[in-house]
């Protein structure tokens, strides 16, 4: 076999020595320009990335040799999937690998919004002994809605089943339910929720689905948690809901300011003010882009990606 390889971003080392041990070629440029891999695709079958820079036509035109793309996450949205398929290069992901971090995450989001623990914690360590404000809400008997039943949204589904809950979800495709959701229209669905779960890819149609529109909708003030993109949820008109009382709470491990990379959101010397009041607000969760970050996840999603390129090529 001679399957050249190349990285393009670091990843569990497992990934690496298996491939070599199959036999396929790899090499690693984890610091050149976009323009400078463009200038040597050309001599590569394959790509593994994560999400350093945006694989577009241009870059597509000039791999004339491409047979993959494989990306070492769950979304697809830093590759022009349309063109790359048109092309024949095969497009492998592995959702598989992260969705039980992003459940756990997600639960661990909505306990700690109900029961205040990282206000509370704060105040402690303040010297504030604040009991009456720091009264908490249960999950049992509440309504919970999912949209998005894939990967994420059926694994959170499923760690719901240990609360007395009714988990509800939503989905563009028909018949994704399982025993632990009931499937619902959207309209249905924003009828009963009291605490919403975002698990879908950005893409045209979720680009700011979230926004005043959409919250009004809903009969009842909820919490919301978004572990999927930041650019699904319109953060003024989140901000304008949560100021309203509309929603209760939010819990963001993404935001609609990130970078491609995912790494540089406080690079900007602006900072809007919707993400002003969301730095500052007691009922808003924040955390860095994690939810699928663990350390399992880590050596999860690289072997998921081994075993389908291996899988491409026929190899053992």
């Amino acid at each position: 076999m001679n399957i050249k390889i190349l990285h393009i971003d670091s990843n569990h080392p497992l990934l690496w020595d298996q491939l070599n041990k199959a036999g396929f070629v790899n090499h690693s440029d984890f610091t050149s320009s976009k323009e400078e891999i463009e200038n040597k695709i050309q001599d590569y079958q394959g790509i593994v990335i994560r999400s350093r820079f945006k694989i577009d036509k241009s870059f597509l035109d000039k791999a004339i040799n491409l047979q993959f793309i494989a990306r070492v996450g769950a979304g697809l949205e830093s590759i022009d999937c349309e063109y790359a398929t048109s092309k024949k290069i095969a497009l492998i992901a592995a959702p598989e690998g992260n969705r039980n971090a992003v459940a756990e995450h997600s639960l661990g989001m909505i306990l700690s919004l109900f029961n205040n623990l990282n206000q509370a914690d704060t105040e402690i360590k303040s010297g504030n002994w604040n009991r009456e404000s720091n009264r908490g809400h249960e999950l049992d008997g509440k309504t919970v809605g999912i949209i998005g039943y894939g990967n994420m949204g059926k694994a959170l589904a499923k760690k719901l089943q240990g609360f007395d809950v009714k988990v509800l979800c939503y989905d563009i495709l028909d018949s994704v339910a399982d025993a632990n959701a009931k499937q619902v229209s959207l309209k249905e669905l924003q009828q009963k929720t009291d605490l919403l779960s975002l698990h879908i890819p950005w893409t045209p149609e979720t680009d700011k689905m979230v926004n005043t529109k959409f919250i009004n909708d809903f009969e009842k003030p909820f919490w919301i948690i978004n572990t999927s993109r930041g650019k699904n949820i319109v953060t003024a008109d989140l901000v304008a809901a949560m100021q309203s009382g509309k929603i209760l709470g939010a819990g963001l491990d993404v935001l609609e300011y990130e970078k491609l990379s995912f790494e540089t959101l406080f690079n900007d010397t602006h900072t809007p003010d919707a993400l002003k009041y969301l730095l500052n607000a007691k009922n808003a969760l924040l955390t860095p882009h994690i939810a699928g970050w663990t350390f399992e996840s880590h050596e999860r999603l690289a072997q998921v990606i081994v075993d389908k390129i291996k899988l491409k090529y026929q190899v053992q």
